[in-house]
């Protein structure tokens, strides 16, 4: 039998139901809702509900004006009893609970009412509460439907990561962990380390401007992700004079003193103020978006960064450069190369952990997989149920 998943205190509700458990209860109690009301009958419900709820709002809204003995109160108190007794003498005689309505209307009947009579009165109209709690206890469990399927339907995307998490780690088993993963990391490093010390060059020799133009390029491009500037700093880049100047040396005119900045700036403070305050994004520019992380992605993954990249890389390097990563999209489609097989087992070298290896090892992760992927059969096949909105 499969080892149960534990689940976290996220996948449970706030009375530790499982999101599924919550939506059955939701709906067995507005089931049970449903029968009291057909009981008496759904009509026969909400014309009672509708009386109750009017006769309570008379004696809400009296209840202060027509209690004392004041010219005013007294007023107030025949206008309640007028009021109160239309709607008794208009109920029909087959209403459920009518007595309670004339029983209350018995307590209202004497010449000066206390607040102690209003009391009195809603407590004769109890018998006819039943059938407002009846519509409130329905309307209370389609809510509680509703709350239940939000609650469900977030448990069935996290239940799709968790089963893609567990996928994968059962891919990475089949990993050949004997595999020359080093016959792949050897390139990339190589042509990492080049990339680096090309961009570093770059950095020292380009102008910020033509910096900035390439990280702006990059925008249009997913597999290039340069942060992109502050938008006033790239207009002061673009716009201004001192943009011809590379990036380590505005940064060190950034450093000056006012008067000795003057005689490379048309604005030393315009220098300061743009330049001083991005310090650390102007520091941050670097070859890491033009580089091949490790372990590397599928070969497809790798195709298409190392095509986004190559105009980048051919911008700031040399031919020698972008040989090196040209010569790793080749090692994709090298049959004698075995891409796949040594980037899988790259993967597993890096991402599995000794517990995650002891888990594959006893069948752990495979339990935990069947059982994941039977939870979420079961909230797939709850949340095709319709329900009343």
């Amino acid at each position: 039998m499969s080892e149960r998943v534990h689940h976290s205190d996220a996948d449970a509700t706030d009375d530790g139901r499982t999101p599924l458990e919550a939506l059955e209860a939701a709906r067995e109690r507005f089931a049970q809702a449903e029968t009291a009301i057909d009981d008496h009958g759904d009509e026969a419900v909400a014309d009672a509900a509708d009386a109750y709820r009017t006769a309570t709002d008379l004696l809400e809204n009296y209840v202060d004006r027509a209690t004392g003995t004041g010219r005013e109160n007294f007023k107030a108190y025949i206008e309640l009893e007028g009021k109160f007794d239309q709607l008794v003498t208009g109920l029909p005689d087959d209403l459920k609970g009518r007595s309670a309505f004339e029983d209350a209307l018995e307590v209202l009947d004497k010449r000066r009412l206390s607040e102690a009579d209003f009391d009195r009165a809603h407590a004769a109209l109890e018998p006819a509460a039943q059938f407002a709690e009846l519509l409130d206890e329905r309307e209370a469990a389609r809510e509680a439907i509703g709350d239940a399927r939000t609650t469900a339907a977030k448990r069935r995307r996290e239940l799709d990561d968790e089963i893609g998490k567990r996928e994968r780690l059962l891919e990475l088993a089949t990993a050949d962990l004997e595999a020359p993963v080093e016959d792949l990391r050897e390139p990339i490093e190589a042509y990492n380390d080049a990339i680096e010390t090309a961009f570093e060059a770059f950095r020292l020799e380009a102008s910020a401007r033509e910096v900035f133009a390439l990280v702006e390029r990059s925008r249009w491009y997913p597999f290039v992700p340069y942060e992109q500037p502050p938008a006033d700093l790239a207009d002061y880049v673009r716009e201004d004079p001192a943009g011809e100047y590379t990036i380590p040396e505005l940064l060190e005119y950034a450093d000056y003193s006012r008067s000795k900045l003057s005689h490379y700036v048309e604005s030393a403070d315009e220098l300061k103020r743009r330049v001083a305050t991005q310090r650390t994004y102007l520091d941050g520019i670097d070859a890491d978006p033009l580089t091949i992380a490790w372990p590397p992605g599928e070969a497809g993954t790798l195709q298409r960064k190392v095509r986004e990249i190559r105009p980048f890389v051919a911008r700031v390097a040399d031919e020698a450069v972008v040989a090196k990563l040209r010569s790793l999209r080749r090692l994709t489609t090298d049959p004698e190369f075995d891409y796949d097989r040594l980037q899988t087992a790259a993967q597993a070298v890096d991402q599995l952990s000794p517990d995650e290896r002891e888990r594959l090892a006893d069948g752990a992760i495979a339990a935990e997989l069947e059982t994941l992927r039977d939870e979420r059969d079961a909230l797939e096949a709850a949340l095709e149920v319709e329900d009343p909105i």
